[in-house]
């Protein structure tokens, strides 16, 4: 029996070094072909004759026009933190609203929210453009090439997902917590913002990593809302402008999408543990 479970936790060992091999085999290559001046096909699993051209080619990115990198950056930054705040509270709200208030509609709405996980982006895409347009029309407000209306677009595609997995832990958080802190003289908006919201950290935090990776590394959603070239263009529209109709600078590409995957990289390697005790408890603290 000892020797089977042996066996079978080796079988198991290997599978998964294997499958840390696959996943990061593309990073490896990327680091590989950024340190070098020129790619060519056949040298692409090769290592670089320098790794010093890799400095080169972050300073070709930094000063390049049309990337446009530093300005890039703190657009991606801005639009990514305001869309995951308002994401990840406003959907933290309708979840612990639509838990607690126990409606012949709430069922409905909750439904109404999932849709929204089934429905193809590519469907709704120009329509969304074309309210977008209206919109300003009927409020006076420009959402079409504004940071408001790629922030408004955002919120609405990720909502569906984040308010069913808020939904879901807050099923499991005992309301005697909510009755204490109403007799203790709270208003309902102190109670989530001071009671509930605590609680849902592992959460919140699993979906700020898996929304702010999706938002950091979109490219479809923005080139429609905002459109390219613009004074709020994102990296990876920066990163597309490098790709030429007849010659792509690989090197300097792949120095670009490695400058733009660090930050996903390094926040995800800190947001980890949250990432899974979010997504596999519903612990109360």
């Amino acid at each position: 029996m000892k020797n089977r479970k042996t066996t079978k936790r080796l079988i198991l060992e290997v599978l998964t070094f294997l499958l840390l091999v696959i996943f990061f085999l593309p990073f490896v290559l990327v680091i590989l072909n950024a340190a070098k001046a020129y790619v060519s096909p056949n040298e692409v699993m090769l290592l670089p004759a320098t790794w010093g051209q890799i400095f080169l080619n972050i300073g070709e990115i930094l000063n390049d026009d049309t990337v446009r990198y530093v300005e890039s950056f703190f657009n991606s930054l801005l639009i990514t933190s305001t869309s995951l705040m308002a994401i990840g509270v406003l959907s933290g709200m309708a979840a612990w609203v639509l838990v607690r208030r126990k409606t012949k509609y709430s069922f409905f709405i909750f439904m109404f929210f999932l849709s929204g996980l089934v429905i193809p982006f590519q469907v709704v895409m120009i329509p969304l453009v074309q309210q977008l347009t209206k919109l300003k029309a009927i409020t006076g407000i420009s959402f079409k090439d504004t940071l408001w209306g790629i922030v408004l677009a955002y919120i609405g595609f990720g909502a569906p997902l984040s308010v069913f997995l808020f939904h879901g832990f807050i099923k499991s958080v005992p309301i005697d917590i909510e009755e204490a802190a109403i007799i203790d003289g709270c208003s309902k908006p102190q109670v989530f913002f001071k009671i509930v919201l605590p609680i849902l950290k592992p959460i919140f935090v699993t979906l700020l990593v898996l929304n702010g990776m999706w938002i950091w590394n979109d490219f479809l959603l923005p080139s429609l809302v905002i459109g390219t070239g613009g004074d709020l263009q994102t990296i990876p529209m920066g990163i597309m402008s490098l790709a030429g109709s007849y010659v792509v600078p690989w090197h300097l590409l792949l120095t670009a999408v490695l400058l733009a995957a660090l930050p996903a990289v390094v926040l995800f390697i800190f947001a980890q543990k949250y990432i899974i005790q979010g997504m596999t408890s519903g612990a109360i603290k």
